[in-house]
Parts: C-alpha cells; sequence; structure tokens
C-alpha cells in the first residue's frame, strides 16, 4: 500500500445527525475515505470483519451492542484503530484515554477533530507503522472493562437535548421500556436510549442487584424485602416504589446479602 492512499474509515454511531457530521468533516480531509457506515452494533461487526477498514469513529453508547461490546466481540487481533464518539464528560473517560485512545465528545467541533485525523495519519502512515500498538491498546481497555465490581462513579446520558451527569450513587432504580431505560433518581426520573443489560456491565455489582429481566436496583435504596407465592418478593423502595423481584433471580440476592453482612 502506497503511503498516499487515504485511511479507510469507517463511521459507527447509531444517531444519523452524528453520522452525517462525521461524512461532512472527513470530506473535507483527502488523507481519509469512508469505506462505509453502520447504525447498530452487530451491523458494525460485520462491517469491520467483512471490509477490514484502518479506522473506525465508534459511538460508546448504542443499544444491543455498544460501543465496547463491538471491540469485544471483534477481538484486538482484528480491531482497527478506534476513536471513540460520545456524550460522556472527559472524567466518564479518563478510564480509556489513559490507554491513549483516542475520544471525541459530542458535539464534535472542527478543531479537535483535525487535531485527532493529524495524530492518526502521522501514526497510521508512519513508516514501519503496524497494528500491534492499537491491538495492544484494546487489550488493555478491554481488561479495564472487564473487571467486575469496579464500575463506574457517574453516568452521562442523553436527555432531550441535554446530557445530564449523574452520580451512580443517586440511582435508586432502572428499568426497562423497549429499547429505552428510565432512571429513578430521588423522586425525579429520566428516560433515555440504551439497554438495562449495557448499564448494568458498568454499575458496582456490590450495590446494583437485578431483581428482575427488567428491573435493576440500587440495595442502599431498598427499604424492605416481603416474600409472596412461589418465591417472588417484593421490593419496597424508599421512594415507596413496590417492584417484584422473581425467584429467578433470588440466588443474585442472596449472595449479595451475605457479602454485606
Amino acid at each position: 500500500m502506497s503511503a498516499v492512499d487515504p485511511i479507510r474509515t469507517l463511521i459507527v454511531d447509531d444517531e444519523a445527525p452524528a453520522r452525517s457530521r462525521l461524512r461532512h468533516l472527513l470530506k473535507e480531509r483527502q488523507d481519509f475515505s469512508v469505506v462505509g457506515e453502520c447504525s447498530q452494533g452487530q451491523e458494525a461487526v460485520d462491517a469491520i470483519r467483512e471490509q477490514s477498514p484502518e479506522l473506525v469513529f465508534l459511538d460508546v453508547q448504542m443499544p444491543r451492542l455498544n460501543g465496547f461490546d463491538v471491540c469485544a466481540a471483534v477481538g484486538p487481533a482484528q480491531m482497527p484503530a478506534v476513536v471513540f464518539v460520545t456524550a460522556y464528560d472527559k472524567y466518564a473517560l479518563e478510564a480509556f484515554s489513559v490507554h491513549a485512545v483516542d475520544y471525541l465528545l459530542k458535539p464534535i467541533e472542527k478543531a479537535r477533530f483535525d487535531q485527532t485525523l493529524d495524530h492518526l495519519q502521522a501514526r497510521l502512515r508512519a513508516p514501519g507503522a503496524t497494528s500491534n500498538a492499537a491491538q495492544a491498546q484494546i487489550l488493555s481497555l478491554l481488561g479495564e472493562l472487564k473487571q467486575p465490581s469496579r464500575g463506574t462513579e457517574r453516568l452521562a446520558i442523553k436527555v432531550d437535548g441535554r446530557v445530564l451527569v449523574l452520580k451512580v450513587a443517586e440511582i435508586d432504580w432502572l428499568e426497562a421500556e423497549g429499547n429505552y431505560v428510565r432512571l429513578h433518581v430521588g423522586g425525579a426520573n429520566h428516560l433515555f436510549r440504551d439497554t438495562l443489560s449495557s448499564l448494568e456491565s458498568g454499575l458496582p455489582t456490590d450495590r446494583f442487584l437485578r431483581i428482575s429481566r427488567s428491573t435493576i436496583v440500587n440495595v442502599d435504596s431498598v427499604r424492605e424485602f416481603q416474600p409472596m407465592f412461589y418465591g417472588d418478593h417484593v421490593v419496597i423502595m424508599r421512594d415507596g416504589a413496590k417492584l417484584t423481584q422473581s425467584r429467578t433471580f433470588r440466588d443474585r440476592l442472596d449472595k449479595l446479602l451475605a457479602l454485606r453482612g
């Protein structure tokens, strides 16, 4: 491959305006070429495997498979260089920015975007450049993400065009509503697009408990567990909400109570 060949780039974001913004900015650069766009995580996994792009602009928050899930599914051996595109604040990104995996905050600023592209151009087109460094960074990132009980301290969510940054400890409970999740925080609630499973993977396992397929509770916000028939329980929250814990998830409660006891 010649050093003047453009860097083959894939755009992955579940929001059409975000993809359009990236596509528009990339058109101004002759040294980058867009080889495809994806709106879903699994679609991105397939595209990376089939098209072997050199670079992926990858949204962090997507339903079903999020950006981290895409990296895990593809694996470091085939994962190209990654620029995460996200609405998280910088604090929330510290876990993986230390691995030199670049990121862009929404809304994307042109000056910051050009800076990222200049860095990538120098890195990916440097004499003797290989993908080993990028693979090592992906491995380190995935290793950080697989720590089971660490969790994040803050959660950034997009609600009505705004980005809310919430302390995880202040969340009382979460419930799934189709392709959305509703967060209950001190009497208020926020509905945003994500999956319960995706959020669960980032919550501290010593504090948050999944009590059914559609509900996760902060144990510190639980006032009482009341037994029902056939092994089910009613979970009464501090805000007065009465939730049902399925017997299928009973063993999780026993283990968590044993650890906290």
